[in-house]
């Protein structure tokens, strides 16, 4: 079965919105065994948007339309639905009642404009809106079908989940199961891992069944994702395990974390179960390392606070870092150890750098030092050299310095 999507949105044209949905929407069709051959983006033309979605129904068995289901004049895709299935539009008292509803929860006045999204062509199917106001749609043209779902990235992901994944699958006559699983790994570029991973791709591909993909996520690291076929989930993931060893044995502690697990949330786990707490000296992150790992519920349990040393001067006074350049492994060692100090951490992490635009210390941009103090080991640090624009540097630096703690970690337990 194929099934394209259609992004719908001036704004997106224009570059004013980056459309990550169209992504995202693609790699659940991969997921769940479902061709995707084609993603476009169209404007908020009523012409347009009618010629574009008959065109990809020619070539496609569904469409997956996103935007333009808001209560503006602008959103459209309800009635290019209609004229492409030929029927009218009619107001759904139950859905307008919703929004009714979902305003006054909030305490809000609803602006009579809202009850447009209320408005759905004959014989669509509503997909209950859960997040927000614009329900979505399944119509059937022919023995085809599109689905619209609102642009809102939250909205979007939970409809595509909860109705038209199923909805697809039920369409597809497969009863079969399709279960992914995904390896989180750091340290290596993505051509690096292909490269080390050429023999067990090699047996992939003879095999059939999983196949591997790699999925470049930026700061996020490199994800390397085995997808399984079988009539059921245990089969599936059973098809997957050897696999994963497999690719474990080569890669060793590149991986670290499966699926959902971030760098943050598996660092504050290892820190968890050997009764440890952490505290941080940041500079050139000015905090992002904490704000990462304070983004994980439970995270109080283990991290104690991080000293935002941006300034000199707080670095000296604060944390007792010596005379001298403060983009330095001595300085990092002086960091690390006043942070453990100061909070009264088991573990005391730093940052120190140069994200740019100008060097530092005689340091050219990219420069990071990483220092780490742990009780009854002599403090370290470690000099990395990374690449991009200030931003793009600065996030890396995160995940970077808490590899370096998690690679500690991995060592203490080995010892």
């Amino acid at each position: 079965m194929r099934c394209d999507v259609v992004a719908v949105g001036t704004e997106l044209l224009l570059g004013q919105i980056n459309d990550t949905n169209s992504s995202w929407i693609g790699e659940q069709l991969a997921a769940h065994g479902i061709d995707s051959l084609v993603q476009v983006k169209v404007g908020d033309n009523l012409a347009r948007i009618v010629g574009l979605l008959r065109r990809t129904l020619d070539d496609a068995d569904a469409v997956i339309m996103c935007g333009g289901l808001g209560p503006t004049h602008d959103d459209i895709t309800r009635e290019a639905i209609a004229e492409v299935m030929g029927v009218t539009l009619i107001q759904d008292e139950a859905v307008g009642e919703a929004i009714r509803q979902m305003f006054e929860s909030r305490g809000r006045r609803m602006p009579e404009n809202n009850l447009r999204q209320a408005f759905v062509p004959v014989g669509a199917t509503i997909i209950p809106q859960r997040r927000g106001t614009a329900p979505g749609l399944i119509c059937p043209v022919g023995d085809k079908v599109i689905y619209a779902v609102p642009g809102v990235p939250h909205e979007m992901k939970e409809m595509l989940e909860r109705a038209i994944l199923p909805d697809l699958a039920a369409r597809n006559g497969d009863v079969s199961v399709i279960a992914s699983r995904t390896l989180r790994t750091w340290g290596e570029s993505e051509s690096g891992l292909n490269e080390r991973l050429d023999p067990v791709i090699a047996q992939l591909d003879i095999a059939g069944n999983p196949t591997l993909a790699f999925l470049a996520s930026g700061w996020e690291g490199i994800k390397v994702r085995l997808t399984s076929k079988a009539p059921t989930a245990a089969e599936a993931a059973a098809i997957i395990d050897p696999w994963e060893a497999a690719i474990r044995e080569v890669v060793g502690p590149l991986v670290f974390g499966l699926d959902d697990d971030t760098m943050e949330s598996v660092v504050l786990q290892m820190l968890r179960e050997r009764g440890m707490t952490l505290g941080l000296a940041e500079s050139v992150t000015g905090g992002l390392v904490g704000a990462r790992l304070t983004g994980i519920a439970g995270a109080s349990e283990v991290f104690r606070g991080s000293i935002v040393s941006y300034a000199t001067d707080v670095k000296h006074d604060v944390l007792g870092v010596g005379d001298g350049p403060v983009v330095s492994e001595r300085a990092a060692i002086e960091m690390a150890d006043g942070a453990r100090r100061v909070l009264g951490a088991d573990v005391g992490l730093s940052l120190t750098g140069v994200a740019g635009p100008a060097e530092q210390d005689g340091q050219p941009v990219g420069t990071l030092y990483v220092g780490l103090s742990i009780g009854g080991r002599p403090t370290t640090a470690r000099l990395l050299r990374l690449p991009g624009q200030r931003e793009q540097m600065r996030q890396i630096s995160v995940i970077s310095a808490l590899d370096v703690l998690r690679q500690a970690l991995l060592a203490t337990a080995a010892a």
